[in-house]
């Protein structure tokens, strides 16, 4: 998207046809925010970025989480947990030259959030504990680490949207996923430690882009997965959500409610992300007197927070669910 996105989103905005695309990259979505979301909001149309695995299940899950607690949520984590069969699982060599790219290019990002001059998401009940890097999740019995991908900025631009335009509580939320055991962590580590070196260097870029298989350890290729370990592979997130029960001031006093809820699907990046994608079209196309009230560049939280994205994702296998309510 970062080389080949703005044109089809220009053409969509110059000719009144909404768009929606599957794009995981923070700096490509929050440009087209900067730089359309006037133009689409002119021309009534609606310009929705990430509505693949990246990062519908995330930015839906938490509305789903919020609206499934009975009082005021104000904080959640999730966790992504993938599981493969015996043929293991291979992800295509672009979405790692999105990551190649867009790691080299943080500073961008940064200088583009100031051009957005984004105002503060106020922080309501607890403060959410910002975890390590790395740590072992007694939960899972696994180790986890923080999820690289767009999941946070997308959630953090669909709670600001909601709280600025519609007066709703700004959730926190923080994006994890689970490694498994420690001679998972120490391998990925390696690999990662060797990534982030050779990623600050054009030589090293051009290494990282030439030859995919080796520097992720066979997990992302050139040719993608096979049609096995697409069916062997499913992904489930797990939301752990705490807030203040009805009646309870939640800027006084500790969270007193918990809630767990999960999303659970196919394997994300050839399965479930264009169920999401169609889901989100056909929400598009037939929920419209539910999309926000003026056209724009939107999340998909904003985009589809009132309409039946989520009835539908459940009918197409990516299924929605309350785990448990614990009491206060």
């Amino acid at each position: 998207y970062r080389f080949f996105g703005e044109p089809v989103v220009e053409a969509c905005v110059e000719n009144g046809a909404s768009c929606i695309d599957i794009s995981g990259e923070p700096q490509f979505l929050e440009g087209m925010y900067l730089k359309y979301n006037e133009k689409a909001a002119e021309k009534g149309v609606y310009v929705v970025g990430s509505c693949g695995f990246d990062s519908i299940p995330a930015d839906m899950g938490v509305l789903y989480t919020r609206d499934k607690l009975k009082g005021t949520l104000t904080a959640v984590e999730s966790f992504l947990s993938v599981k493969s069969g015996p043929e293991g699982v291979a992800v295509h060599d672009g979405t790692w030259k999105s990551a190649v790219y867009g790691l080299a290019d943080e500073d961008s990002l940064k200088k583009l959030r100031k051009q957005i001059g984004y105002a503060p998401v106020p922080v309501v009940g607890a403060k959410l504990k910002k975890r390590g890097f790395l740590f072992y999740s007694p939960e899972f019995k696994e180790y986890c680490i923080t999820f690289m991908g767009s999941d946070g900025s997308v959630v953090k631009r669909t709670q600001r949207y909601l709280h600025t335009e519609l007066q709703q509580t700004p959730v926190q939320y923080g994006a994890y996923v689970t490694l498994g055991g420690l001679g998972t962590v120490i391998k990925l580590m390696f690999m990662g430690m060797l990534f982030l070196l050779l990623v600050k260097f054009n030589f090293g870029r051009k290494l990282l882009t030439k030859y995919p298989k080796f520097f992720s350890g066979g997990y992302f290729t050139e040719e993608g997965p096979t049609q096995k370990q697409m069916d062997g592979t499913s992904f489930t997130m797990t939301f752990f959500g705490e807030g203040y029960s009805e009646g309870q001031d939640p800027q006084k006093g500790k969270p007193n409610v918990k809630i767990c809820t999960e999303v659970k699907g196919p394997e994300p990046g050839y399965i479930a992300t264009p169920i999401a994608m169609v889901q989100a079209g056909l929400s598009l196309l037939e929920d419209a007197a539910s999309l926000p009230k003026r056209g724009g560049v939107y999340s998909p939280g904003a985009a589809f927070s009132k309409t039946k994205l989520i009835d539908r994702l459940n009918k197409r296998g990516v299924e929605f669910s309350v785990i448990s309510k614990p009491e206060v």
